[in-house]
């Protein structure tokens, strides 16, 4: 049987059959959750010229007139 360590407290928990896994309790995901929606973890990201441009590029064209085609 696998045994491994809630990320959260610690507390070793068999693998298989653990409903909230990798967590060992309900209490203990949400606390982790929580963390994530205040932005205590992050995921790195490269910010360069070129992603910054391409978020740019990807912006749908403005519309004109009533019924969304430019008249022109």
């Amino acid at each position: 049987m696998r045994v491994v360590a809630c990320p959260q407290c610690g507390t070793q928990l068999p693998w298989e059959g653990s409903p909230h896994r990798p967590f060992c309790s309900e209490r203990c995901r949400l606390v982790d959750l929580g963390a994530w929606l205040d932005e205590k973890y992050t995921i790195p990201a490269p910010l360069d010229d070129e992603s910054a441009d391409e978020g740019e590029a990807a912006a749908p064209p403005a519309r004109s007139g009533r019924n969304g085609r430019s008249d022109g």
